[in-house]
């Protein structure tokens, strides 16, 4: 029995900045290319999102920003990819307030979910105020197909451990009636600055159930049964008495640390959901991923970050790319990973990032070189002390001190703290303060360690 066909989300939507509507490649007429320019459609835009419904492309919400003003939107508009004609939707019901970035996922049924989202407000002249939104909603059509679709708007409330507040989050239609959601970033905006905490997890939606719940990581079947080996021992050796298991744990804050090539020391944090917090979990597969899983820790994974492309392929997700922020720069990435969403066993690197592009040591030389060369027409003590600082570079990278075999990563940075210290203070400079000095110095001593464990 041939399977009903269903929203998908592999659409393209480009918009042309001198018309109201797109210019659209036909899909229909593979040998030649029929540009038409539709009446009717959406503003030029940005941040919007847009799905795949039956024979129609529903788009929603995005924001349109001029040197002087901006505006947020969340009118629904669909394009007939029949007849190559826009129109309006006027759905009835309450929905969403204006927002961008959303989260915007079919259903099976034809239905369309919305999740999330960011907006902004001007609180007063060259003040504005952002919103991190966390509500849910269901665009559900009642027309039966038919061309005149009816919509209607009705307030989701899922139960389960829902995502923290975050905006930049990628999404993907994932298996069993599931949609997921992959990182993100929240900024904590203070008086002058932005902080962004990123984040690298992956939470799951329900559609049937109407309930989050975040994804755990079970480990390899080896390590799993080495737990349960383990667990059995103890519980031998206490003579026969149940084994006592520690009580539930709360969320587990996890603090990164990633160094920029000046030195800049960005501190990122990770929110590990406890197994506890989902209690509501039904049926014996989510039974042994709570119990599985969230103990074991990950030996690979993609870092935190935002603005992330996913998509799913026989039940495995593919994360590429992304960025982070280190101080007032922005890092972007070109690392490629993925995961089985059916084990969900660990995380595997497909693609690893250039270790020249995040030598920061190698860079910051080359920078202080450029310098020089700019300030070398005036001469004096200044080009002379960095002279004197690349030479010190030079030999230090060719004497850093060798890992021992077997030895872990505290111990050699333990032994090796002093060589480091010297070697981060000098690249920062005296006026640089001890504890930050510190904290470069053990993260260049970690990356070198990382790096002579995967040359072995």
């Amino acid at each position: 029995m041939a399977k009903k066909p269903t929203c998908t989300m592999t659409c393209t939507f480009t918009t042309s900045g001198r018309t109201a509507g797109p210019n659209w490649t036909s899909p229909t007429r593979p040998r030649g290319v029929v540009l038409t320019r539709a009446p009717g459609g959406p503003s030029g835009r940005s941040g919007h999102r847009m799905v795949v419904c039956k024979r129609q492309l529903i788009i929603f919400g995005g924001f349109h920003e001029s040197a002087r003003d901006f505006i947020y939107y969340n009118d629904v508009y669909a394009f007939n990819l029949d007849s190559f004609t826009w129109s309006k939707l006027a759905p009835a019901g309450m929905g969403p307030a204006p927002r961008s970035g959303c989260q915007m996922t079919p259903t099976p049924e034809g239905n369309i979910i919305i999740y999330g989202g960011y907006s902004k407000q001007r609180i007063k002249k060259d003040v504005d105020k952002g919103t991190l939104h966390t509500d849910m909603f269901l665009l559900k059509a009642e027309g039966a197909g038919k061309e005149e679709d009816r919509w209607s708007w009705s307030r989701l409330s899922p139960s389960g451990v829902k995502p923290s507040p975050r905006s930049g989050f990628a999404v993907a239609t994932a298996p069993n009636n599931r949609c997921l959601l992959f990182g993100g970033v929240h900024d904590e905006e203070e008086e002058e600055s932005i902080e962004g905490d990123f984040f690298n997890d992956i939470y799951f939606y329900d559609i049937g159930k109407n309930r989050w719940f975040p994804a755990q990581l079970k480990g390899p079947k080896a390590e799993r049964r080495k737990r349960r080996r383990g667990r059995q021992a103890e519980a031998e050796a206490a003579g026969g008495e149940e084994l006592q298991l520690p009580p539930p744990q709360g969320p587990l804050e996890i603090v990164k640390e990633v160094v920029a090539e000046d030195g800049t020391v960005m501190t990122i944090k990770q929110l590990i959901p406890g197994a506890a917090e989902d209690k509501d979990r039904s049926g014996s597969e989510e039974e042994d991923e709570e119990e599985e899983g969230g103990a074991l820790g990950q030996a690979v994974e993609p870092c935190p970050r935002s603005s992330a492309m996913v998509a799913v392929k026989h039940g495995v997700l593919y994360v590429y790319g992304g960025m982070f922020e280190v101080g007032d720069r922005q890092v972007t990435l070109s690392d490629l990973h993925s995961i089985d969403l059916h084990r969900m066993e660990q995380w595997k690197v497909l693609l690893e990032m250039d270790p020249k592009t995040q030598e920061w040591l190698e860079e910051s030389e080359s920078d202080e070189e450029e310098d020089d060369d700019v300030e070398g027409a005036e001469g004096g003590e200044e080009e002379e002390e960095s002279s004197e600082e690349e030479s010190e570079d030079e030999e230090g990278e060719q004497q850093h001190p060798a890992v021992q075999p077997g030895e872990a990563q505290p111990h050699y940075v333990a032994r090796t703290e002093q060589y480091w210290l010297r070697l981060a203070r000098g690249h920062m400079g005296p006026e640089a303060k001890d504890k930050k000095v510190l904290k470069v110095a053990h993260a260049m001593a970690k990356t070198f360690h990382e790096d002579a464990i995967q040359m072995s």
